[in-house]
Formats: C-alpha cells, structure tokens, sequence
C-alpha cells in the first residue's frame, strides 16, 4: 500500500532522531548490503541508508533499486541520505487515526 503524504509527514518526524543503519560504500549494492538493508526493515520498519553515490543519477538508481527489491517505499531523501519504510509482520509504528 502506497503511504500517503500525512503518513510520510508522520514518519518523518520519526526520522529524526534516528541515526542511518547502513552506509552504502565504494562496492554499491552487493548482495550483502542488500541483504543487510531487507533485515534492518525487517527489524526497524523505517532506517536511513546513506548512499555514497557522488553522481545524482547513481544515487537515484540506487534508491530505486532499494525500493524495488526490498518492497519498501521512500519516505525521504536529504542529500546522500534515503530514508525507507516496509511495514513488518507485527508492526511497531502505529499511525494516528485521521492519517
């Protein structure tokens, strides 16, 4: 289910105080990252990735990549730094009512 702009509000105000769980280096997105990216959804619902990506095109298509394989959706990106969100089985953030 796509989130709306209310709810992407929401988890943006969530975002800030959290720290990004994975650093995406000079290899891009291996297996292992990906890999590494699906468990922290898993874990967490909404993480920050920073995507060391010098080139906007790259650093989009890597952003894709990431929504793509691991279902989540883009809540944010600031700079080298993407935000995602992928409900988990037994979800931990709630949503007010009236989102």
């Amino acid at each position: 289910m796509p989130l709306n702009e209310k709810q992407k509000r929401h988890l943006r105000g969530l975002l800030h105080a959290r720290k990004p769980v994975v650093i995406i280096g000079n290899a891009g997105l291996t297996e292992n990252v990906m890999l590494e990216i699906d468990n922290a959804l898993a874990h967490h619902e909404l993480v920050k990735i920073k995507v060391n990506a010098d080139d906007r095109a790259a650093r989009s298509a890597m952003i894709e990549q990431i929504c793509t394989q691991t279902r989540s959706e883009l809540v944010q990106t600031i700079g080298h730094t993407a935000s995602f969100y992928r409900p988990a089985e037994e979800p931990v953030i709630t949503f007010p009512r009236n989102l």
